[in-house]
């Protein structure tokens, strides 16, 4: 039998300290990059840690026992995560998004939540706050978590069938623990919650009219998730991607379907709504629809690496600064110099030249700065 070998990039201590400029310019809300993209959004990844293997982000063949996950210390505290956040939202951040690994892995990860939640937008507004999890814990979690101060919670599923979800979470993990956390969710108002399906060719391919039909009414969102090529361990490969003009004429045929406007500009996913009013969809194209052009998301790693694109070759140390003693003025220029030098748009790039961009470049893997 021919051993697979699988390349992946450890970045997570090959990362530049950022310059701290010798004018401290102050926060103004209005901070944008080299593409007129402000900066809207941060993705915080509390952990590198998650219950589940799924082939698309954390295999086994990578993520096995001797895997070594970061220690304890490695990790942001919560003061550290806060007191971060104040920075972007200084800039200009609105939302904020609670990822991993599976952030509820996290201990007493409600406690961050208060402390975020308290936290107001640059203009004095309730903060967007969010997370993505993959829902297994999410009935014991959800009415703790709202009584925190999460706003909404996004759950990550690829299949309604049993046997085909287990293989693709791969710990033999069942799917109605996942739809009692989604449920439990909704009933304690952590909504409306979304339904994140990742779509691979010949692996789940078959579940998208069945997951469309079973979401169709109800108050969850379903989106749709071109399978994409994050990172180096999942061997990705253009002709596993369903695209989502497919996946929207697949459900249309069945149950006719007509576009609507974005919530907001940089929303990622294109929404389309039911033409009997039951509901809407939404699918993310990031293969082949790139979106690069109102990218206005920026991500941490769990131990405080600053990420300007999902597909990054490499991040920015703002532990560094913080553990050093630098003051919030100091943090928040070097951070206003980082997105304004930001050029990222590796998915209009792959778009030019899918399969030589993707092979050539090794990223980050998505397990370590969340999706």
């Amino acid at each position: 039998m021919t051993e697979r070998f699988i390349p992946v990039a450890d970045l997570r201590y090959l990362q530049a300290v950022p310059h701290i400029p010798k004018t401290l310019t102050p926060a103004t809300g209005l901070l944008s990059d080299q593409l007129a993209r402000p900066l809207r959004d941060l993705r915080i990844s509390v952990t590198d840690r998650c219950n589940f293997r799924c082939v698309y982000c954390m295999p086994k063949e990578v993520f096995d026992k001797d895997y070594q996950f970061l220690p304890q210390s490695s990790l942001l505290s919560f003061e550290e995560i806060t007191r971060v956040a104040k920075i972007f939202i200084a800039h200009g951040v609105e939302k904020i998004r609670l990822t991993g690994g599976e952030p509820l892995l996290r201990k007493h990860i409600e406690k961050l939540i208060e402390m975020l939640a308290s936290l107001t937008t640059h203009n004095g507004k309730p903060l967007d706050l969010t997370m993505t999890t993959n829902g297994s814990l999410l009935t014991k979690k959800a009415q703790s978590l709202k009584d925190a101060g999460l706003g909404r919670v996004t759950v990550s599923l690829d299949s309604l069938d049993d046997a085909t979800f287990k293989r693709m979470n791969d710990v033999d993990f069942p799917v109605s623990d996942v739809l009692d956390g989604i449920e439990a969710a909704h009933r304690v108002g952590l909504g409306p919650v979304k339904v994140n399906m990742v779509v691979k060719h010949g692996v789940n391919d078959q579940e998208i009219v069945p997951m469309a039909r079973y979401f169709k009414g109800s108050p969850a969102i379903l989106r749709f998730i071109e399978y994409m090529d994050v990172g180096a361990s999942n061997g990705w490969k253009m002709d596993e991607v369903i695209p989502s003009a497919e996946v929207v004429r697949r459900i249309s045929e069945q149950t006719p379907l007509e576009e609507v406007e974005p919530n907001y500009t940089g929303e990622t996913a294109e929404r389309w709504r039911y033409v009997d009013g039951s509901g809407e969809i939404g699918v993310i194209s990031s293969v082949t629809q790139a979106f690069c052009s109102d990218c206005n998301r920026a991500r941490l790693s769990t131990e405080g690496k600053l990420f300007t694109c999902l597909f990054a070759t490499g991040g920015h140390d703002l532990r560094a600064l913080l553990r050093a003693g630098h003051s919030d003025e100091e943090i928040i220029a070097a951070v206003a110099h980082l997105w304004s030098q930001r050029d990222d748009r590796y998915s209009e790039l792959r778009t030019i030249n899918t399969d030589g961009l993707a092979r050539a470049v090794r990223k980050v893997e998505m397990s370590y700065i969340g999706g």
